[in-house]
């Protein structure tokens, strides 16, 4: 059980798999999954070695990213057909996308979705999340019954959840999980003593929290793995976010990332959990 969580919530790590991104082009990275096929591959691959949950940015026949509305239900069928990964969708597109459309991945049905709590620098660009626009999505998530995860770059996000969840109340399902991203150029850096001050304000601001993951971007995923787990908290890992597995070797696979977490994680007794187990964790029930 994580210190994060009630006694009625199962125990274990669970392992989000990011496999894809908006940033990576797939001339530079070919072992990026882009096509459904792709991506139905990588879920089967990702869940066999211990993820849950999987964190989908679409991209069209030319690999760049899209969130046209065809593409996105294709590829949520494809991953549904290959595994039983809970299904989350950004809503953060690429930094250049527009609100709406953003908003309208929700008609995709999917398990879960982001919900990134204000705006960031983002390495040269600007991730655009106005309070109306988080309003807005956090209101459309409840309506669809489709489960957030509140994306969290700054220590300012953490009293935009806090207003969130005052203006909106609880989100559908009931509970509050939060990924804490890290060593994003212009955000939070990615150190253990970063993500100590984050989590502790969370759990101090919003005790309605009932768990939290934890994503290293680039390099800093190997100081942010062992310091969410020592801190009770749940991993996210994959070629979104991380290209270099060690210093002078490209990333081969999303499944050898997961693969490292789920060793990490059960070297601390706290092994991979389900996807029934981690739909237990989330408040996401059969049939929203």
């Amino acid at each position: 059980m994580t210190s994060t969580t009630s006694s009625a919530r199962p125990s274990g790590t669970l392992i989000t798999v990011a496999p894809t991104g908006a940033e990576s082009a797939k001339a530079d990275v070919p072992a990026l999954p882009v096509t459904p096929e792709e991506l139905a591959a990588a879920a089967a691959g990702c869940e066999a070695a211990g993820a849950a949950l999987i964190h989908i940015h679409v991209r069209d026949h030319e690999h760049r990213p899209t969130l046209e509305l065809s593409r996105v239900r294709e590829a949520v069928a494809a991953v549904r057909e290959s595994s039983s990964l809970i299904v989350q969708l950004s809503t953060g597109g690429s930094v250049h996308d527009p609100l709406d459309r953003r908003l309208a991945v929700l008609e995709a049905a999917p398990d879960s979705c982001s919900l990134t709590c204000g705006t960031v620098n983002f390495g040269d660009e600007v991730f655009l999340n106005p309070w109306p626009f988080m309003v807005e999505l956090y209101r459309a998530a409840q309506q669809a019954r489709v489960v957030p995860e509140f994306e969290l770059f700054d220590l300012g996000h953490v009293a935009s959840l806090r207003r969130l969840i005052d203006t909106c109340g609880l989100p559908h399902g009931g509970t509050v999980h939060c990924d804490l991203v890290l060593g994003v150029p212009g955000a939070a850096p990615g150190t253990g003593a970063t993500l100590a001050s984050l989590v502790a304000a969370l759990l101090a601001q919003v005790p309605e929290v009932t768990s939290w993951s934890a994503t290293g971007v680039g390099r800093s995923a190997l100081a942010v793995m062992p310091g969410a787990l020592s801190l009770g908290g749940h991993l996210r890992v994959g070629m979104e976010d991380t290209l270099t597995f060690v210093p002078g070797r490209p990333v081969r696979s999303n499944t050898e990332l997961v693969e490292r977490a789920a060793t990490l994680a059960t070297l601390v007794g706290r092994p991979p959990m389900t996807p029934d187990d981690a739909r237990a964790l989330l408040g996401i029930r059969p049939g929203g």
